[in-house]
């Protein structure tokens, strides 16, 4: 009997450009922020967005990619498990956070959709597989939204 399962998928848009950085072995970890958006009408016939923000983690050689690759704006395919963590803050408090580790990114929209600039050169779909060996899967169907789905207003940051 399987211990449990803690799977996450997420298809949205880049909030921010992606942060890399490196720890001490030369590994690449690379940060994102990612806003999914879901629509729906309320009892007067009004639609409603509601969007949700998402703080997402990729290791190795995938965060390299992420970082390479990905833009404000991008909209991507995340696979990954959510992380809960308790740590003290310099001020002495205990501080909560939630991440999406993720092991599976597949980058979605057509070449020009980022916002990052001319893409004229780079694959316009890509699949990078993480804890599964390399494996490749097909990305999910979904309507490519776009890049500019969301104000810099939504930004919580």
């Amino acid at each position: 009997m399987a211990r449990g399962i803690n799977k996450v998928i997420l298809v949205g848009n880049l909030g921010n450009d992606p942060e890399t950085r490196y720890t001490q072995g030369g590994m690449a970890v690379t940060r994102i922020s990612l806003a999914t958006t879901s629509v729906r009408k309320d009892r007067d016939g009004n639609t409603q967005e509601r969007t949700e923000w998402h703080r997402v983690v990729f290791f190795g050689k995938l965060g390299e990619i992420v970082g390479e690759y990905l833009r404000k704006g991008s909209q991507v395919y995340v696979e990954g498990s959510i992380r809960y963590d308790k740590y003290t803050g310099q001020d002495g408090v205990e501080k909560y956070s939630t991440d999406i580790i993720a092991d599976e990114m597949q980058m979605l929209g057509g070449r020009g959709d980022s916002a990052g600039g001319d893409r004229s050169s780079r694959p316009q779909r890509q699949e990078h597989g993480g804890a599964q060996g390399g494996q490749r899967r097909p990305a999910p169907a979904a309507s490519p939204a776009p890049a500019d789905d969301f104000a810099d207003d939504d930004i919580p940051f």
